[in-house]
């Protein structure tokens, strides 16, 4: 055996899925190169999860109240004993193949993401819209193309993710916020193409609301690691907005728009020192 795995199951009312997804990544593991163990966290199910979750080898963790999906997580860490972690949804969406065929990725990669690419892979069609969006902006702040930016299943050096746990959400943002964690301080993430098929039970996913969340996450977390990422291109947009407003005013009406112009000059280099030294507060804390 090359090492051990923790394969942590966050699951809230999963109990239509869990058993299945349990046999399933037994059936699958048993064959492969890494010894592991299962911790299921049922994060305070209304219905028979915890019950159905149970059996042989299964380490069942109950909340005593609702706290979230990255708060699930966070406690299976806590309650893991394996180098590497993983993380696999508890409603059938992802299968034990797909996670055994990351393992095979793990000696060079600080993480190993399923990214659900394949011709198969089946996404609601408003879920597909956002995640465009969300994975061409999240490109463009890390430098370099993702894949697939919160993807539930995937396996890290338990190390590695430890440095990013007092920055990681307790709720659905956390593989998100992992992802740009892991990118931004260039550490070695590989996708690999998976099938993604329809879940058992109601989904959880708030599509608007949960698309505005998904922004906000990649901007703050953007700042936290590379704040001249924002703080420049918004200086930019404010300067730009200040030469077309004086030119337009001086040209097309009786009076110049001094005060506005002025206003918003002042805003763009108010914004580029606040980033420039936000800037120099990270990299002093690095």
């Amino acid at each position: 055996m090359k090492g051990k795995i923790s394969i942590i199951i966050p699951a809230f009312n999963e109990e239509a899925a869990i058993a299945v997804v349990i046999k399933d990544i037994k059936d699958n593991m048993v064959s492969g190169k890494y010894g592991y163990e299962i911790i299921v966290v049922d994060d305070a199910s209304e219905d028979q999860t915890p019950k159905a979750a149970s059996g042989e080898n299964i380490k069942v963790i109950t909340h005593e109240y609702n706290r979230g999906y990255g708060a699930s997580i966070k406690s299976g860490i806590k309650n893991s004993s394996g180098e590497f972690i993983a993380i696999i949804d508890g409603d059938g969406s992802y299968t034990g193949k797909d996670l055994l065929s990351l393992t095979e990725h793990l000696e060079e990669n600080d993480m190993v993401v399923g990214a659900r690419t394949k011709r198969g892979a089946k996404e609601l069609f408003l879920r597909k819209i956002a995640k465009f969006f969300l994975v061409r902006l999240a490109s463009y702040i890390v430098e370099r193309k993702i894949p697939d930016l919160n993807s539930g299943l995937r396996i890290m050096r338990k190390d590695k993710l430890s440095e990013f746990l007092k920055i990681l959400p307790d709720k659905f943002s956390f593989t998100t916020t992992l992802t740009l964690a892991f990118l931004n301080c260039n550490l070695r993430v590989d996708f690999i193409p998976i099938d993604y098929s329809k879940r058992r039970g109601k989904s959880k996913i708030r599509p608007i609301q949960d698309t505005l969340n998904f922004i906000q996450l990649i901007i703050r977390t953007t700042i936290y690691f590379n704040p001249l990422k924002i703080f420049i291109p918004a200086s930019l947009l404010l300067f730009m907005a200040a030469i077309t407003v004086f030119l337009y005013s001086h040209f097309f009406l009786p009076q110049v728009m001094d005060i506005t112009t002025i206003v918003l000059l002042l805003s763009s280099i108010q914004i580029l020192a606040i980033g420039m030294i936000a800037d120099l507060i990270i990299k002093r804390m690095e």
